[in-house]
Protein backbone atom coordinates (compact mmCIF):
# COMPACT_ATOMS: atom_id res chain seq x y z
CA UNK A 1 0.00 0.00 0.00
CA UNK A 2 3.10 2.35 0.92
CA UNK A 3 4.26 1.72 -2.43
CA UNK A 4 1.19 2.30 -4.42
CA UNK A 5 0.34 5.79 -2.66
CA UNK A 6 4.27 6.99 -3.52
CA UNK A 7 3.29 5.96 -7.50
CA UNK A 8 -0.05 7.74 -6.93
CA UNK A 9 1.62 11.14 -5.52
CA UNK A 10 3.79 11.34 -8.83
CA UNK A 11 1.26 10.88 -10.93
CA UNK A 12 -0.31 14.00 -9.34
CA UNK A 13 2.91 16.45 -9.58
CA UNK A 14 3.60 15.19 -12.89
CA UNK A 15 -0.22 16.11 -14.10
CA UNK A 16 0.24 19.49 -11.85
CA UNK A 17 3.23 20.16 -13.61
CA UNK A 18 1.83 19.87 -17.14
CA UNK A 19 -0.72 22.12 -16.09
CA UNK A 20 1.49 24.62 -15.01
CA UNK A 21 3.48 24.05 -18.57
CA UNK A 22 0.66 24.99 -20.50
CA UNK A 23 -0.60 28.10 -18.74
CA UNK A 24 3.03 29.43 -19.43
CA UNK A 25 2.96 28.37 -23.01
CA UNK A 26 -0.59 30.68 -23.44
CA UNK A 27 0.70 33.42 -22.03
CA UNK A 28 3.76 33.94 -24.48
CA UNK A 29 1.52 32.87 -27.33
CA UNK A 30 2.13 29.85 -29.75
CA UNK A 31 3.00 29.39 -33.62
CA UNK A 32 -1.15 28.54 -34.37
CA UNK A 33 -2.38 32.05 -32.79
CA UNK A 34 -1.00 35.48 -33.09
CA UNK A 35 -0.34 37.38 -29.65
CA UNK A 36 -2.98 39.62 -28.17
CA UNK A 37 -2.63 42.81 -29.07
CA UNK A 38 -1.95 45.82 -26.39
CA UNK A 39 -4.67 47.85 -25.74
CA UNK A 40 -3.63 51.55 -26.74
CA UNK A 41 -1.95 53.70 -24.02
CA UNK A 42 -4.13 57.15 -25.05
CA UNK A 43 -7.56 55.72 -24.22
CA UNK A 44 -8.87 54.66 -26.80
CA UNK A 45 -9.96 51.39 -28.08
CA UNK A 46 -8.70 48.71 -31.43
CA UNK A 47 -12.50 47.11 -31.33
CA UNK A 48 -14.24 47.67 -34.58
CA UNK A 49 -11.49 49.47 -36.22
CA UNK A 50 -10.96 48.96 -39.53
CA UNK A 51 -8.58 49.74 -42.38
CA UNK A 52 -9.58 52.64 -44.85
CA UNK A 53 -11.76 52.20 -47.72
CA UNK A 54 -9.52 53.68 -51.02
CA UNK A 55 -11.58 56.63 -51.82
CA UNK A 56 -11.86 56.46 -55.45
CA UNK A 57 -13.93 58.74 -57.85
CA UNK A 58 -14.96 57.48 -60.79
CA UNK A 59 -15.84 60.65 -63.29
CA UNK A 60 -17.59 59.89 -66.60
CA UNK A 61 -17.18 62.67 -69.20
CA UNK A 62 -18.54 62.75 -72.75
CA UNK A 63 -14.71 62.69 -74.93
CA UNK A 64 -11.17 62.01 -74.43
CA UNK A 65 -8.37 64.84 -73.61
CA UNK A 66 -6.74 65.93 -76.60
CA UNK A 67 -3.56 66.32 -74.65
CA UNK A 68 -2.53 66.41 -70.91
CA UNK A 69 -0.04 69.46 -71.32
CA UNK A 70 -2.52 72.44 -70.77
CA UNK A 71 0.11 74.84 -72.91
CA UNK A 72 -1.44 73.63 -76.23
CA UNK A 73 -4.59 72.59 -75.72
CA UNK A 74 -8.31 74.69 -75.87
CA UNK A 75 -10.45 72.42 -74.78
CA UNK A 76 -12.44 71.42 -71.96
CA UNK A 77 -11.67 67.77 -71.75
CA UNK A 78 -7.97 68.23 -71.79
CA UNK A 79 -8.45 71.09 -68.85
CA UNK A 80 -11.06 68.76 -66.89
CA UNK A 81 -7.78 66.66 -66.15
CA UNK A 82 -5.07 68.83 -66.01
CA UNK A 83 -6.58 71.38 -63.49
CA UNK A 84 -6.36 68.39 -60.96
CA UNK A 85 -2.88 67.83 -62.23
CA UNK A 86 -1.28 70.81 -62.41
CA UNK A 87 -1.76 74.49 -60.21
CA UNK A 88 -1.54 78.10 -61.59
CA UNK A 89 0.05 81.05 -59.75
CA UNK A 90 -3.45 82.17 -59.12
CA UNK A 91 -6.61 80.36 -58.42
CA UNK A 92 -10.42 81.72 -59.46
CA UNK A 93 -13.11 81.46 -56.26
CA UNK A 94 -14.38 78.36 -56.03
CA UNK A 95 -17.65 79.16 -57.89
CA UNK A 96 -16.82 83.00 -59.57
CA UNK A 97 -13.84 84.40 -61.21
CA UNK A 98 -12.28 86.41 -58.07
CA UNK A 99 -8.83 86.44 -58.17
CA UNK A 100 -7.34 84.46 -55.22
CA UNK A 101 -3.61 83.34 -54.03
CA UNK A 102 -2.42 79.87 -55.73
CA UNK A 103 1.06 79.09 -56.35
CA UNK A 104 1.50 82.88 -55.45
CA UNK A 105 0.67 83.79 -51.99
CA UNK A 106 0.85 87.79 -52.64
CA UNK A 107 1.28 89.94 -55.25
CA UNK A 108 2.03 93.46 -56.41
CA UNK A 109 1.27 95.56 -59.06
CA UNK A 110 2.48 98.78 -60.05
CA UNK A 111 0.77 102.03 -60.36
CA UNK A 112 1.13 102.32 -64.58
CA UNK A 113 0.09 98.82 -64.58
CA UNK A 114 3.34 97.13 -66.17
CA UNK A 115 4.49 95.74 -63.29
CA UNK A 116 3.71 92.51 -61.48
CA UNK A 117 5.56 90.72 -58.49
CA UNK A 118 4.62 87.47 -57.30
CA UNK A 119 5.53 86.08 -54.14
CA UNK A 120 5.84 82.85 -54.49
CA UNK A 121 4.71 79.61 -51.81
CA UNK A 122 7.24 77.98 -50.50
CA UNK A 123 8.73 73.84 -50.01
CA UNK A 124 6.34 73.56 -53.33
CA UNK A 125 8.03 70.36 -55.35
CA UNK A 126 6.62 68.78 -58.60
CA UNK A 127 5.70 65.34 -58.66
CA UNK A 128 8.97 64.68 -60.02
CA UNK A 129 10.74 66.28 -57.31
CA UNK A 130 12.15 69.32 -58.73
CA UNK A 131 11.79 72.16 -56.74
CA UNK A 132 8.76 74.93 -57.40
CA UNK A 133 10.44 78.42 -57.41
CA UNK A 134 10.87 81.81 -59.54
CA UNK A 135 13.33 79.82 -61.91
CA UNK A 136 10.81 77.44 -62.78
CA UNK A 137 7.81 79.98 -63.29
CA UNK A 138 10.70 81.80 -65.80
CA UNK A 139 11.22 78.72 -67.69
CA UNK A 140 7.69 77.90 -67.85
CA UNK A 141 6.62 81.57 -69.89
CA UNK A 142 9.67 81.56 -71.80
CA UNK A 143 8.38 78.29 -73.11
CA UNK A 144 5.65 79.26 -73.96
CA UNK A 145 6.73 82.69 -75.45
CA UNK A 146 9.57 81.01 -77.14
CA UNK A 147 7.76 78.04 -78.79
CA UNK A 148 5.29 78.25 -81.96
CA UNK A 149 2.77 80.11 -82.37
CA UNK A 150 0.79 76.96 -83.73
CA UNK A 151 1.75 75.02 -80.77
CA UNK A 152 0.76 77.95 -78.07
CA UNK A 153 -1.54 79.52 -79.51
CA UNK A 154 -3.56 80.00 -76.56
CA UNK A 155 -0.47 81.94 -75.02
CA UNK A 156 -0.60 83.98 -78.21
CA UNK A 157 -3.67 85.09 -78.10
CA UNK A 158 -4.12 86.33 -75.00
CA UNK A 159 -0.34 87.55 -74.84
CA UNK A 160 0.50 88.74 -77.96
CA UNK A 161 -1.48 91.69 -79.85
CA UNK A 162 -0.38 93.09 -83.38
CA UNK A 163 3.20 91.08 -83.16
CA UNK A 164 3.98 92.44 -79.99
CA UNK A 165 4.80 90.56 -76.55
CA UNK A 166 2.40 91.68 -73.84
CA UNK A 167 4.43 90.21 -71.58
CA UNK A 168 7.88 92.44 -72.20
CA UNK A 169 10.02 89.82 -69.66
CA UNK A 170 9.49 87.84 -66.56
CA UNK A 171 12.41 87.77 -64.02
CA UNK A 172 13.24 85.85 -60.79
CA UNK A 173 13.92 88.55 -58.35
CA UNK A 174 14.93 85.81 -55.80
CA UNK A 175 14.08 82.42 -55.34
CA UNK A 176 10.68 83.11 -54.52
CA UNK A 177 10.13 86.30 -56.32
CA UNK A 178 9.56 86.91 -59.88
CA UNK A 179 8.54 89.68 -61.42
CA UNK A 180 6.44 89.83 -64.89
CA UNK A 181 7.17 93.46 -67.07
CA UNK A 182 4.49 94.48 -69.48
CA UNK A 183 4.93 96.23 -72.74
CA UNK A 184 1.59 97.96 -72.56
CA UNK A 185 -1.50 97.58 -69.65
CA UNK A 186 -3.54 94.61 -69.64
CA UNK A 187 -6.63 95.14 -67.91
CA UNK A 188 -7.72 91.73 -67.71
CA UNK A 189 -4.04 90.42 -66.76
CA UNK A 190 -4.42 88.93 -63.19
CA UNK A 191 -7.30 86.79 -64.33
CA UNK A 192 -5.32 85.72 -67.76
CA UNK A 193 -2.20 84.88 -65.75
CA UNK A 194 -5.21 82.20 -63.54
CA UNK A 195 -6.48 80.44 -66.66
CA UNK A 196 -6.22 76.38 -66.96
CA UNK A 197 -3.43 77.06 -70.54
CA UNK A 198 -1.09 78.88 -68.20
CA UNK A 199 -0.41 76.30 -65.09
CA UNK A 200 3.12 75.98 -64.48
CA UNK A 201 4.80 72.39 -65.37
CA UNK A 202 8.21 70.87 -64.22
CA UNK A 203 10.92 72.19 -66.04
CA UNK A 204 12.57 68.97 -65.58
CA UNK A 205 9.66 66.59 -66.99
CA UNK A 206 8.98 69.35 -69.87
CA UNK A 207 12.56 70.19 -71.27
CA UNK A 208 13.18 66.25 -71.04
CA UNK A 209 10.06 64.91 -72.93
CA UNK A 210 9.92 67.67 -75.70
CA UNK A 211 6.76 67.01 -77.82
CA UNK A 212 5.58 63.85 -75.52
CA UNK A 213 5.02 66.14 -72.33
CA UNK A 214 1.56 65.73 -73.15
CA UNK A 215 1.61 62.41 -72.60
CA UNK A 216 3.37 62.18 -69.10
CA UNK A 217 2.30 65.33 -67.61
CA UNK A 218 3.96 66.90 -64.57
CA UNK A 219 2.75 69.36 -61.99
CA UNK A 220 2.53 70.69 -58.60
CA UNK A 221 -1.18 69.63 -57.85
CA UNK A 222 -3.03 67.46 -55.79
CA UNK A 223 -2.48 64.92 -58.28
CA UNK A 224 -0.39 62.67 -59.69
CA UNK A 225 -0.59 61.40 -63.38
CA UNK A 226 -0.57 57.28 -63.83
CA UNK A 227 -2.01 56.22 -66.79
CA UNK A 228 -3.65 57.05 -69.97
CA UNK A 229 -5.53 54.47 -72.35
CA UNK A 230 -6.80 56.81 -75.20
CA UNK A 231 -10.45 57.21 -76.39
CA UNK A 232 -11.09 54.57 -72.67
CA UNK A 233 -9.79 56.26 -69.48
CA UNK A 234 -7.27 58.46 -67.72
CA UNK A 235 -5.93 57.64 -64.38
CA UNK A 236 -4.57 59.92 -61.83
CA UNK A 237 -3.56 59.47 -57.62
CA UNK A 238 -3.14 61.25 -54.40
CA UNK A 239 -0.27 63.73 -54.22
CA UNK A 240 1.29 62.27 -51.39
CA UNK A 241 3.65 64.46 -50.87
CA UNK A 242 0.85 68.12 -51.57
CA UNK A 243 1.76 70.96 -50.08
CA UNK A 244 -1.59 72.17 -48.46
CA UNK A 245 -1.63 69.72 -45.57
CA UNK A 246 -4.83 67.19 -45.55
CA UNK A 247 -5.63 67.57 -49.09
CA UNK A 248 -6.56 66.09 -51.94
CA UNK A 249 -9.19 63.99 -49.99
CA UNK A 250 -9.90 61.06 -53.03
CA UNK A 251 -6.91 58.57 -53.50
CA UNK A 252 -7.95 58.19 -57.10
CA UNK A 253 -9.63 59.61 -59.64
CA UNK A 254 -10.55 57.87 -63.01
CA UNK A 255 -11.94 59.92 -66.40
CA UNK A 256 -13.74 57.43 -68.14
CA UNK A 257 -14.55 59.14 -72.02
CA UNK A 258 -18.36 57.61 -72.47
CA UNK A 259 -19.26 59.80 -75.66
CA UNK A 260 -22.82 58.26 -75.64
CA UNK A 261 -25.07 60.56 -73.20
CA UNK A 262 -27.68 57.79 -72.45
CA UNK A 263 -25.17 55.18 -72.08
CA UNK A 264 -23.20 57.80 -69.75
CA UNK A 265 -26.19 58.08 -67.67
CA UNK A 266 -27.10 54.31 -67.20
CA UNK A 267 -23.14 53.86 -66.23
CA UNK A 268 -24.02 56.17 -63.43
CA UNK A 269 -27.23 54.54 -62.50
CA UNK A 270 -25.70 50.88 -62.53
CA UNK A 271 -22.77 52.46 -60.29
CA UNK A 272 -20.24 52.02 -63.32
CA UNK A 273 -19.16 55.83 -62.72
CA UNK A 274 -19.56 58.04 -59.71
CA UNK A 275 -20.26 61.49 -61.36
CA UNK A 276 -21.05 62.10 -64.77
CA UNK A 277 -21.31 65.10 -66.96
CA UNK A 278 -22.99 65.85 -69.77
CA UNK A 279 -26.30 65.44 -68.77
CA UNK A 280 -29.29 65.98 -71.37
CA UNK A 281 -31.53 68.00 -69.89
CA UNK A 282 -34.59 65.46 -70.74
CA UNK A 283 -33.28 63.54 -68.25
CA UNK A 284 -32.90 65.91 -65.17
CA UNK A 285 -36.33 64.98 -64.18
CA UNK A 286 -35.21 60.80 -64.20
CA UNK A 287 -32.24 62.01 -61.72
CA UNK A 288 -33.81 64.04 -59.20
CA UNK A 289 -36.67 61.13 -59.91
CA UNK A 290 -33.81 58.46 -58.22
CA UNK A 291 -32.99 58.72 -54.54
CA UNK A 292 -29.77 57.13 -54.74
CA UNK A 293 -28.76 60.55 -57.47
CA UNK A 294 -28.43 64.25 -57.13
CA UNK A 295 -28.68 66.47 -60.40
CA UNK A 296 -25.66 69.54 -59.98
CA UNK A 297 -26.21 72.67 -62.35
CA UNK A 298 -22.84 74.52 -63.59
CA UNK A 299 -22.93 78.24 -63.40
CA UNK A 300 -23.67 79.42 -66.65
CA UNK A 301 -20.90 81.47 -68.61
CA UNK A 302 -21.08 79.51 -72.04
CA UNK A 303 -21.97 80.41 -75.58
CA UNK A 304 -23.17 77.30 -78.46
CA UNK A 305 -22.68 78.67 -81.54
CA UNK A 306 -22.89 78.03 -85.45
CA UNK A 307 -19.47 78.98 -86.67
CA UNK A 308 -18.97 79.96 -90.71
CA UNK A 309 -15.86 79.60 -92.03
CA UNK A 310 -15.48 83.30 -93.54
CA UNK A 311 -13.03 82.71 -95.99
CA UNK A 312 -15.40 79.99 -97.58
CA UNK A 313 -17.58 80.38 -100.01
CA UNK A 314 -20.54 80.84 -99.77
CA UNK A 315 -19.45 82.27 -96.37
CA UNK A 316 -17.16 84.94 -97.52
CA UNK A 317 -20.35 86.99 -98.31
CA UNK A 318 -21.74 89.15 -95.32
CA UNK A 319 -25.39 88.66 -97.06
CA UNK A 320 -24.97 85.01 -96.66
CA UNK A 321 -23.82 84.81 -93.18
CA UNK A 322 -27.12 87.22 -92.27
CA UNK A 323 -29.08 84.94 -94.09
CA UNK A 324 -28.51 82.15 -92.16
CA UNK A 325 -29.06 83.85 -88.90
CA UNK A 326 -32.46 84.65 -89.81
CA UNK A 327 -33.33 80.83 -91.72
CA UNK A 328 -31.89 79.22 -87.86
CA UNK A 329 -34.64 78.91 -85.46
CA UNK A 330 -33.08 79.41 -82.01
CA UNK A 331 -35.60 79.71 -80.14
CA UNK A 332 -36.69 75.99 -81.28
CA UNK A 333 -33.25 74.40 -81.06
CA UNK A 334 -33.46 75.88 -77.18
CA UNK A 335 -36.90 74.81 -76.48
CA UNK A 336 -36.45 71.30 -78.00
CA UNK A 337 -32.71 70.16 -77.10
CA UNK A 338 -32.59 72.46 -73.66
CA UNK A 339 -35.50 72.03 -71.96
CA UNK A 340 -35.44 75.78 -70.69
CA UNK A 341 -32.32 75.64 -69.41
CA UNK A 342 -30.63 77.54 -71.61
CA UNK A 343 -31.53 81.31 -73.26
CA UNK A 344 -31.56 82.74 -77.04
CA UNK A 345 -27.72 83.66 -77.56
CA UNK A 346 -28.15 87.36 -79.34
CA UNK A 347 -24.28 88.52 -78.52
CA UNK A 348 -21.13 86.48 -78.83
CA UNK A 349 -21.08 86.33 -74.91
CA UNK A 350 -23.39 86.09 -72.26
CA UNK A 351 -25.43 88.58 -70.19
CA UNK A 352 -24.11 88.46 -67.33
CA UNK A 353 -20.73 89.28 -68.80
CA UNK A 354 -19.55 93.00 -68.51
CA UNK A 355 -19.92 95.07 -71.22
CA UNK A 356 -22.63 93.25 -72.90
CA UNK A 357 -24.63 95.15 -75.23
CA UNK A 358 -28.08 95.01 -74.63
CA UNK A 359 -29.47 97.28 -76.78
CA UNK A 360 -28.80 94.44 -79.23
CA UNK A 361 -32.07 92.40 -80.16
CA UNK A 362 -30.69 90.37 -82.46
CA UNK A 363 -31.64 88.10 -85.69
CA UNK A 364 -35.14 87.19 -85.43
CA UNK A 365 -36.02 83.58 -86.85
CA UNK A 366 -37.28 85.13 -90.40
CA UNK A 367 -37.04 82.37 -93.13
CA UNK A 368 -38.78 84.72 -95.93
CA UNK A 369 -35.67 87.25 -95.16
CA UNK A 370 -33.37 84.90 -95.26
CA UNK A 371 -34.33 84.23 -98.92
CA UNK A 372 -34.30 86.99 -99.83
CA UNK A 373 -30.85 88.27 -98.90
CA UNK A 374 -29.57 84.95 -100.06
CA UNK A 375 -31.33 86.12 -104.08
CA UNK A 376 -29.43 89.48 -103.28
CA UNK A 377 -26.37 87.31 -102.39
CA UNK A 378 -26.37 86.03 -105.94
CA UNK A 379 -26.20 82.27 -103.62
CA UNK A 380 -26.24 79.37 -106.65
CA UNK A 381 -28.00 77.03 -104.30
CA UNK A 382 -24.73 74.68 -104.04
CA UNK A 383 -23.99 72.24 -101.26
CA UNK A 384 -22.32 73.04 -98.04
CA UNK A 385 -20.84 70.65 -94.90
CA UNK A 386 -22.24 71.09 -92.04
CA UNK A 387 -20.11 70.02 -89.17
CA UNK A 388 -21.62 68.28 -85.94
CA UNK A 389 -19.90 68.08 -83.07
CA UNK A 390 -19.21 63.99 -82.16
CA UNK A 391 -18.74 64.67 -78.12
CA UNK A 392 -21.20 66.51 -76.02
CA UNK A 393 -20.07 69.81 -74.73
CA UNK A 394 -21.92 72.27 -71.86
CA UNK A 395 -23.08 74.46 -73.83
CA UNK A 396 -24.58 71.80 -76.51
CA UNK A 397 -25.63 68.67 -74.82
CA UNK A 398 -26.17 67.51 -78.46
CA UNK A 399 -24.57 68.55 -81.25
CA UNK A 400 -25.88 65.86 -83.53
CA UNK A 401 -29.65 66.64 -83.04
CA UNK A 402 -28.96 70.48 -83.12
CA UNK A 403 -27.40 69.84 -86.75
CA UNK A 404 -29.97 67.51 -87.81
CA UNK A 405 -32.28 70.67 -87.18
CA UNK A 406 -30.77 73.83 -88.78
CA UNK A 407 -29.99 71.25 -91.72
CA UNK A 408 -33.86 71.05 -92.09
CA UNK A 409 -33.93 75.54 -91.33
CA UNK A 410 -31.19 75.96 -93.77
CA UNK A 411 -33.19 73.48 -96.28
CA UNK A 412 -35.84 75.48 -95.96
CA UNK A 413 -34.57 78.77 -97.68
CA UNK A 414 -32.74 76.94 -100.24
CA UNK A 415 -29.42 76.35 -98.63
CA UNK A 416 -28.69 72.16 -99.11
CA UNK A 417 -26.31 71.12 -96.06
CA UNK A 418 -24.63 67.35 -95.98
CA UNK A 419 -23.89 66.71 -92.09
CA UNK A 420 -20.41 65.47 -91.52
CA UNK A 421 -18.46 64.83 -87.92
CA UNK A 422 -14.74 63.86 -87.29
CA UNK A 423 -13.01 62.12 -83.85
CA UNK A 424 -12.81 65.19 -81.69
CA UNK A 425 -8.95 66.15 -81.52
CA UNK A 426 -9.96 65.71 -85.19
CA UNK A 427 -12.81 67.74 -85.29
CA UNK A 428 -10.63 70.58 -83.44
CA UNK A 429 -7.96 70.74 -85.94
CA UNK A 430 -9.35 71.03 -88.82
CA UNK A 431 -11.79 73.50 -87.51
CA UNK A 432 -8.77 75.26 -86.44
CA UNK A 433 -7.24 75.41 -89.56
CA UNK A 434 -10.45 76.76 -91.63
CA UNK A 435 -11.25 73.42 -93.10
CA UNK A 436 -15.15 73.64 -92.65
CA UNK A 437 -17.71 75.23 -94.16
CA UNK A 438 -20.44 75.64 -91.35
CA UNK A 439 -19.83 73.96 -87.83
CA UNK A 440 -21.18 73.75 -84.29
CA UNK A 441 -18.93 75.00 -81.47
CA UNK A 442 -18.72 76.98 -78.59
CA UNK A 443 -16.90 78.18 -75.96
CA UNK A 444 -17.11 78.38 -72.27
CA UNK A 445 -15.58 81.17 -70.61
CA UNK A 446 -11.73 80.97 -68.91
CA UNK A 447 -11.79 83.93 -66.72
CA UNK A 448 -15.32 86.11 -67.03
CA UNK A 449 -13.97 88.80 -68.84
CA UNK A 450 -15.14 90.59 -72.33
CA UNK A 451 -12.06 89.76 -73.51
CA UNK A 452 -11.75 86.42 -73.17
CA UNK A 453 -14.91 85.92 -75.25
CA UNK A 454 -14.84 88.31 -78.07
CA UNK A 455 -11.15 89.38 -78.63
CA UNK A 456 -10.40 85.23 -78.22
CA UNK A 457 -12.92 84.26 -79.90
CA UNK A 458 -13.08 86.78 -83.01
CA UNK A 459 -10.30 89.03 -82.88
CA UNK A 460 -7.77 88.49 -86.26
CA UNK A 461 -4.64 87.86 -83.74
CA UNK A 462 -6.84 84.86 -82.91
CA UNK A 463 -7.22 83.20 -86.32
CA UNK A 464 -5.70 79.77 -86.05
CA UNK A 465 -6.37 79.71 -82.57
CA UNK A 466 -9.95 80.48 -81.29
CA UNK A 467 -10.52 82.23 -84.13
CA UNK A 468 -12.01 79.10 -85.93
CA UNK A 469 -14.61 81.38 -88.12
CA UNK A 470 -11.47 83.48 -89.68
CA UNK A 471 -13.38 86.90 -89.23
CA UNK A 472 -11.20 89.73 -89.75
CA UNK A 473 -12.17 93.22 -88.94
CA UNK A 474 -10.10 96.08 -88.28
CA UNK A 475 -12.27 98.74 -86.56
CA UNK A 476 -13.79 95.56 -84.27
CA UNK A 477 -9.71 94.72 -83.56
CA UNK A 478 -8.91 98.54 -83.09
CA UNK A 479 -11.69 98.56 -80.26
CA UNK A 480 -10.99 95.39 -78.57
CA UNK A 481 -6.61 96.11 -78.36
CA UNK A 482 -8.06 99.52 -76.67
CA UNK A 483 -10.33 97.94 -74.18
CA UNK A 484 -7.43 95.32 -73.27
CA UNK A 485 -5.15 98.44 -72.28
CA UNK A 486 -8.31 101.16 -70.86
CA UNK A 487 -8.10 100.56 -66.97
CA UNK A 488 -11.87 102.17 -66.53
CA UNK A 489 -14.00 99.94 -66.22
CA UNK A 490 -17.11 102.17 -68.06
CA UNK A 491 -14.96 103.15 -70.68
CA UNK A 492 -13.75 99.08 -71.22
CA UNK A 493 -17.52 98.37 -71.65
CA UNK A 494 -18.39 100.65 -74.01
CA UNK A 495 -15.76 99.74 -76.39
CA UNK A 496 -16.76 96.30 -75.97
CA UNK A 497 -20.19 97.47 -76.60
CA UNK A 498 -19.34 99.18 -79.55
CA UNK A 499 -17.28 96.14 -81.05
CA UNK A 500 -20.56 93.95 -80.90
CA UNK A 501 -22.50 96.30 -82.98
CA UNK A 502 -20.20 96.22 -85.84
CA UNK A 503 -19.60 91.65 -85.00
CA UNK A 504 -23.57 91.60 -85.21
CA UNK A 505 -23.52 93.50 -88.52
CA UNK A 506 -20.94 91.22 -89.93
CA UNK A 507 -22.42 87.96 -88.96
CA UNK A 508 -18.94 86.11 -88.28
CA UNK A 509 -21.47 82.86 -87.18
CA UNK A 510 -24.88 82.03 -85.58
CA UNK A 511 -25.00 82.85 -81.75
CA UNK A 512 -27.63 80.08 -80.77
CA UNK A 513 -27.96 79.57 -76.47
CA UNK A 514 -26.32 80.37 -73.10
CA UNK A 515 -26.83 76.84 -71.71
CA UNK A 516 -27.03 75.83 -67.96
CA UNK A 517 -24.94 72.74 -68.28
CA UNK A 518 -26.17 69.80 -66.23
CA UNK A 519 -24.21 66.70 -64.33
CA UNK A 520 -25.17 64.24 -62.17
CA UNK A 521 -23.64 62.15 -59.24
CA UNK A 522 -24.37 59.49 -56.70
CA UNK A 523 -25.54 60.94 -53.45
CA UNK A 524 -21.93 59.68 -52.11
CA UNK A 525 -19.95 62.52 -54.02
CA UNK A 526 -19.54 65.56 -51.64
CA UNK A 527 -18.42 68.88 -51.95
CA UNK A 528 -18.30 68.89 -55.42
CA UNK A 529 -18.72 72.37 -56.86
CA UNK A 530 -19.21 72.82 -60.23
CA UNK A 531 -16.93 76.08 -61.78
CA UNK A 532 -18.34 78.22 -64.39
CA UNK A 533 -15.15 78.04 -66.41
CA UNK A 534 -15.87 74.52 -66.51
CA UNK A 535 -12.85 73.26 -64.92
CA UNK A 536 -12.64 72.58 -61.52
CA UNK A 537 -10.18 71.17 -59.28
CA UNK A 538 -11.19 67.65 -57.24
CA UNK A 539 -9.39 68.59 -54.29
CA UNK A 540 -11.70 68.81 -51.95
CA UNK A 541 -14.69 65.66 -53.24
CA UNK A 542 -14.96 62.89 -50.71
CA UNK A 543 -17.06 59.28 -51.51
CA UNK A 544 -19.20 59.07 -48.09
Amino acid sequence: MKKNKHWLWGILLLLTFSLLLAACSEDEGTTDEPAKTEEPTDGTSTEGAEEAVPQVLVFGRGGDSVSLDPAIVTDGESFKVTENIYETLLNFGEQDTTINPGLAKEWEVSEDGLTYTFHLQEGVKFHDGTDFNAEAVVKNIERWKGGAEEQYYYFHSMFKAEGEDVIASVEAADEYTVVFTLSRPQAPFLKNIAMSPFAIASPTAFEAAGDKFGDNPVGTGPFRFVEWKRNDSITVEKNEEYWQEGLPKLDTIIFRAIPDNSARLNALVTGEIDLADGINPSDAATIEGNAELQLIERPSMNIGYLGLTNTRPPFDNKLVRQAVNYAVDKQALVDAFFQGRAEVAVNPMPSTISGYNEEITGYEYNPEKAKELLAEAGYDGSEIELWAMPVPRPYMPDGQKVAEAIQKNLADVGIPSKIVTFEWATYLEKAKNGEADAFLLGWTGDNGDADNFIYTLLDKDTIGSNNYSYYSNDEVHKLLIAAQSEIDEEKRNELYKQAQEIIFEDAPWVPLAHSTPLLAGKKGVANYLPHPTGSESLINVSME
